[in-house]
C-alpha cells in the first residue's frame, strides 16, 4: 500500500509535512520520503529506508535542514519516492500510491514513443512512480498528462505532483484509494488518511471524487478535472488498512469494525465461549462489536508488544514475517488456560500465521479456539493495491483447500465457492477449519461486510472475494 501527504502554505511547510507523513506510517514499512519547493533554492528531497526504524527517527534531521512553503511526502511499501523530474512540462516532484499491472507493456510503449531509458530497480523492475511521470510527460499539460496516465494504467494510481506554481492532487480514476483536503489559516493540505491533519490544526475541506484532479495553494484549491461517477473504493480500507480514526466516504473505520463484529455475532448465536478477543490491532474493534452484541465478555488473551514492534505491516520475507507475527503477541496465561476462546481477525489470507497462533493457544492450555474472520474467504489476489503479497492465487488458503477438494477442476466452480450459501463453500470452510486446526470457523459474509460499510455496494471493490471488477 502506501500513504501520501502534501502541504501548500504561506510560510515554511516542513513541520506540517513531517508530522502529516509520519501519521501514515501504518501503511508501509519500506521507504519514506519528502520533497519541498523553495522559490529561492528550487526542489529539495530526502528519502530514507524505514524497514528497521520508524519514519520519524529517520527524518528528524531533515526537518531542520529542509525549507519551503510547499511540499509532498510519502510512506511507500514499494520503491523510493518522491521523484524529482525535469520535463517539457517544467520541473516537478511526484509521489504515487497504487499498482501498475501492465508495466512492461507501458515501458515498451514509452520506448517506442521516444523515451530513452528508465532507472532499473531491484529485481529488474521499473519504479512505478517514474513510469507514471513518463506517461504524464507525453501530454502538453499536467492535467492532461495525469488523466492520460490514469487511463493507460491497468491497476490504480493516486498521486501528488508538486510544481513551482502549486500542488496537484489526483485521486485514482475509480477512487480505489482516498484523498482528502484540509484547510487552516494560511495553508492547505492533502492527505490519504483523514485524521493525519487534525492535530496540525486543519479542518476537513473537500474529499476528492474518483478521477478528480485539483490544484491547491495556501489560499485554497481549484478543480481542474471533475470527479467521475463510477467508484470502486477498496473495502480493505475499513477492515484492515485504515487507521481507526480515519473515515472514508464519510464512514469511520472504527465504527465500521464495531458494526462488522456486531453483524458477525448476529449470525453466530449458537457458539459458546468464555471470552471474545481480537487479533490486534485491526481485529480488536471487530471483537468489541461481537462481544457487545453477543454478551460474551471481551478479553485480551494476547497483548501486542508495541515498544519495538509498533507497526502493523511485516517484512517482505515470508519466514521473517511469520517470526515477527509470533514475536509481537505475548500470551496472558490466566485468560487462556482451560478457556473457550473466540478470536476475530480482520482476514485470513494464507492461514500460516493464524495456524501458528492457534497452535500456540492450544499449547498454552486453551480448551477451545473458535475463529471468526471479519471478511469472507479471500479467493483472488489483489490486482489494485497489493493487499496480498502473494505471487500466486494458490498461496491463498482458500485456493489451496479447493485444490485439495477437487484438484484443478475445482477452479471451474469459483462462483459457487464464493457463495456462502452453497455446498462447495461449506466444504471449503470445513477444509480451512481442519487445516488451521480450530474448533470452529465461520467467516463474515460479503453481505454482512458491505452492510457494515454502509455505502452503495456498487461503489465498493470486492474483487478479492468474488473476482468481480
Amino acid at each position: 500500500m502506501g500513504g501520501l501527504f502534501g502541504v501548500a502554505a504561506k510560510d515554511n511547510c516542513i513541520t506540517d509535512l513531517f508530522f502529516g507523513v509520519d501519521y501514515h506510517s501504518h501503511l508501509g514499512t519500506r521507504r519514506g520520503g519528502m520533497a519541498v519547493y523553495n522559490p529561492e533554492t528550487g526542489f529539495e528531497r530526502a528519502i530514507h529506508n524505514i524497514e528497521n526504524s520508524p519514519f520519524r527517527t529517520k527524518f528528524e534531521r531533515d526537518v531542520d535542514e529542509m525549507l519551503g512553503p510547499t511540499g509532498i511526502g510519502c510512506i511507500s511499501d514499494t520503491d523510493p519516492q518522491p521523484l524529482i523530474v525535469r520535463s517539457h512540462l517544467g520541473n516537478y516532484a511526484i509521489t504515487t500510491v497504487g499498482r501498475i499491472n501492465n508495466m512492461e507493456e507501458l515501458v515498451d510503449q514509452a520506448f517506442h514513443n521516444g523515451s530513452s531509458h528508465f532507472l532499473e530497480m531491484s529485481g529488474g523492475k521499473v519504479n512505478a512512480t517514474e513510469l507514471a511521470a513518463c506517461l504524464i510527460n507525453q501530454k502538453d499539460s499536467i492535467v492532461e498528462g495525469i488523466q492520460h496516465a490514469q487511463e493507460l494504467i491497468d491497476g490504480s494510481m493516486t498521486l501528488l505532483l508538486l510544481t513551482k506554481d502549486g500542488l496537484y492532487a489526483a485521486r485514482d480514476r475509480l477512487g480505489r484509494t482516498p484523498l482528502i483536503l484540509g484547510k487552516k489559516d494560511g495553508a492547505m493540505c492533502v492527505s490519504f488518511e483523514s485524521f493525519a491533519y487534525l492535530n496540525l490544526g486543519y479542518r476537513d475541506d473537500h474529499c476528492l471524487g474518483p478521477g478528480e484532479v485539483v490544484r491547491l495553494d495556501a489560499e485554497g484549491y481549484e478543480v481542474l478535472a471533475k470527479p467521475r461517477k463510477k467508484m470502486k473504493i477498496c473495502a480493505f480500507l475499513w477492515t484492515y488498512f485504515g487507521y481507526p480514526t480515519s473515515s472514508y466516504e464519510g464512514v469511520n473505520v472504527e465504527q465500521m469494525r464495531y458494526d462488522c463484529g456486531r453483524i458477525l455475532a448476529q449470525n453466530d448465536k449458537d457458539t459458546q465461549a468464555d471470552f471474545v478477543a481480537g487479533v490486534p490491532d485491526s481485529g480488536t474493534a471487530h471483537a468489541i462489536g461481537y462481544a457487545n452484541e453477543s454478551g460474551i465478555p471481551f478479553a485480551r488473551p494476547f497483548i501486542k508488544y508495541t515498544p519495538t514492534w509498533p507497526r502493523s505491516f511485516m517484512p517482505q520475507n515470508q519466514a521473517v514475517r511469520n517470526q515477527v507475527a509470533h514475536m509481537k503477541l505475548i500470551p496472558v496465561d490466566a485468560l487462556i488456560r482451560d478457556k473457550r476462546l473466540l478470536f476475530i481477525d480482520d482476514s485470513v489470507v494464507r492461514g500460516t500465521q493464524m495456524r501458528e497462533t492457534v497452535d500456540f493457544l492450544y499449547e498454552s492450555g486453551a480448551k477451545e479456539v473458535h475463529i471468526r474472520p471479519a471478511c469472507p474467504p479471500i479467493m483472488f489476489g489483489c490486482k489494485y493495491l497489493n493487499f496480498s503479497r502473494s505471487t500466486s492465487d494458490m498461496d491463498l488458503i482458500s485456493r489451496s483447500v479447493i485444490h485439495d477438494l477437487e484438484g484443478e477442476k475445482g477452479f471451474q466452480y469459483l462462483e459457487e465457492y464464493c457463495n456462502s450459501h452453497s455446498e462447495r463453500y461449506g466444504a471449503m470452510v470445513e477444509g480451512i477449519c481442519k487445516r488451521m486446526r480450530v474448533t470452529s470457523l465461520k467467516f463474515q459474509t460479503l453481505e454482512g461486510m458491505l452492510d457494515a460499510i454502509g455505502i452503495d455496494v456498487d461503489d465498493v471493490c470486492t474483487y478479492c472475494w468474488n473476482g468481480k471488477e
